[in-house]
């Protein structure tokens, strides 16, 4: 039976409100980044003032870009490594405390992770991580781990024991399985979890406030440390063009993953 146009209207008119909610701040913030504001580099006319301030902030956009980047790509290459192989054991092997563990793994998501990072600054200080990138990435993969396990998790789960059980026939050993058959079955939920994994890297503010010095500060930490700028001011018009640049990779990667980020949240919904 088809819906009535009535109801196929309302649910447009519906749709289309709830994307201008969303997009109406995108909207502002990118227009007030080029408009004039008192108080900051674009104070008269439109221009990229604005952004040429953020560029030569301190230790400078390019650099503080950098050390995001780095950042996200320790936190997305470590969060699907990690969460695939844990998701395939926890769906897959049979052995003595593997729900016990997977409990475990979910009980990361109960601890306040700001709690935890005084006494693991004082760890990475003594094992020399402390203020280097490679440290920030881990401890962003380490409060990844708990929801995209469970992603992986289901995901495996979705997937018939028969396709693997025939590679093994085949001569495949269990790493070998995963790596050809399951893998590619997966890869939706894979995604998933390095999107994930990187939209948290990238506008994380408070595990580099923790561990980073100036000198490592991804672009979130040195946007917040630059607003605060001569006798109290804050320089809004640079703040927003550093969200515009803080938006932009989120929004390109969100767009050309979308099909795979929705596939690999519904995986494992029905048989999880």
């Amino acid at each position: 039976m088809s819906t009535p146009m009535w109801k196929r209207v309302i649910a447009r008119i519906l749709e289309a409100l709830l994307a201008i909610v969303f997009l109406a701040p995108l909207v502002w913030v990118i227009i007030c980044s080029f408009s004039p504001q008192a108080g900051s580099a674009q104070s008269d006319g439109w221009g990229i003032n604005n952004y040429l301030t953020l560029f030569n902030y301190q230790a400078g956009l390019p650099t503080y870009l950098f050390n995001s980047i780095v950042v996200s790509l320790i936190a997305v290459v470590f969060s699907v490594v990690v969460c695939t192989l844990a998701g395939y054991s926890f769906s897959r092997f049979e052995y003595p405390g593997r729900n016990l563990g997977f409990m475990v793994t979910l009980s990361i998501l109960m601890v306040p992770y700001a709690s935890l990072l005084i006494p693991m600054m004082v760890w990475f200080k003594d094992i020399g991580l402390n203020d280097t990138l490679l440290g920030v990435g881990l401890v962003i993969t380490l409060f990844q781990l708990p929801m995209s396990t469970f992603i992986m998790r289901n995901a495996f789960n979705a997937v018939p024991k028969d396709m693997e059980e025939a590679a093994m026939v085949d001569g495949c050993n269990s790493f070998q399985a995963l790596v050809k058959i399951l893998v590619p079955v997966v890869k939706p939920s894979m995604v998933t979890v390095g999107l994930l994994a990187f939209l948290e890297a990238w506008n994380n503010f408070m595990i580099p406030l923790y561990l980073s010095s100036s000198a490592k500060s991804t672009l979130p930490l040195a946007m917040v440390n630059m607003r605060q700028q001569t006798m109290g001011v804050i320089d809004y018009g640079a703040t927003e063009a550093g969200v515009v640049i803080l938006l932009i990779p989120c929004a390109i990667l969100f767009l050309v993953l979308q099909k795979y980020y929705v596939k690999g949240f519904m995986a494992g919904a029905v048989k999880g």
